[in-house]
């Protein structure tokens, strides 16, 4: 069963891959042999940080800037990526922000952005990498969604970000459902709180928060480290995962069981 975890000679896109999730997932798949691009929108030195720990493993890897909410940027991504490595057999949509605040005072701009990135970098990323994957008949994209976009965040008000997400995990079961017949499965995994720096930075100003709410909410009594989201994108990028499609694949530490 090992060699069906096996990416050697598959090449992959990690969108927003310089640092957080998106660095332990770069990192993750490059342990098991795919060459890597590393995307980033802004954090250039952190993005070749993490081309350099790939180069370390003796992995190969790439930076490439592109800001995926721009449909020329997704574009020129995919055709980098091509050029570099011929192919591209794995897209890790990564990227995403979150905008908090409530509705009431929610302004159009920060709407806009939220879903711009969130769900329209998702839709241009799989567009312009599916169009590859069905020339070649074969590939994978997992997209990272939340719970957020299964449940209702409380006592934060972060609506627009649930909205994107949900809709996340909408076009990935439309995208599964169209790209089948091509030999693309497509799947996505619903992160619960996961340390990162924007948690650290909670914890560091509201420490109540993240103790009352994100850790004692999941039955395991903690909050995620980005690594733990590796073995399920793995899984669904390899073979392993043949007969996987359309799924949204909840990791929370058990937050959404109660």
């Amino acid at each position: 069963m090992t060699k069906r975890f096996d990416l050697a000679g598959r090449v992959a896109i990690v969108t927003g891959g310089s640092r957080g999730i998106g660095r332990a997932l770069a990192l993750g798949l490059a342990e098991h042999g795919a060459a890597i691009v590393v995307n980033y929108q802004v954090t250039a030195s952190r993005a070749h940080a993490v081309v350099g720990e790939i180069a370390a493993m003796g992995g190969r890897a790439l930076a490439v800037q592109a800001d995926v909410s721009s449909e020329a940027d997704a574009t020129r991504l995919v055709e980098e990526t091509v050029a570099a490595f011929g192919k591209v057999d794995i897209l890790v949509n990564n990227a995403g922000i979150i905008r908090p605040g409530p509705i009431d005072d929610f302004t159009l701009a920060d709407w806009r952005s939220t879903m711009a990135v969130n769900l329209d970098g998702v839709f241009l990323m799989c567009r312009a990498a599916g169009a590859h994957m069905i020339r070649q008949r074969r590939g994978s994209i997992v997209t990272v969604g939340s719970m957020s976009g299964l449940i209702v965040n409380w006592p934060f008000r972060h609506t627009a970000y649930n909205v994107s997400k949900a809709g996340v995990h909408m076009l990935t079961k439309g995208l599964a459902t169209e790209w089948a017949e091509h030999n693309i499965r497509v799947n996505a995994v619903a992160p619960g709180y996961i340390r990162t720096e924007l948690t650290e930075e909670v914890l560091r100003e509201h420490p109540e928060v993240v103790r009352d709410h994100w850790a004692r909410g999941a039955v395991q009594n903690r909050i995620g480290e980005p690594e733990e989201l590796v073995g399920a994108v793995v899984y669904l990028a390899s073979d392993a995962a043949s007969f996987t499609t359309g799924e949204i694949m909840t990791i929370d530490g058990g937050l959404t069981l109660r």
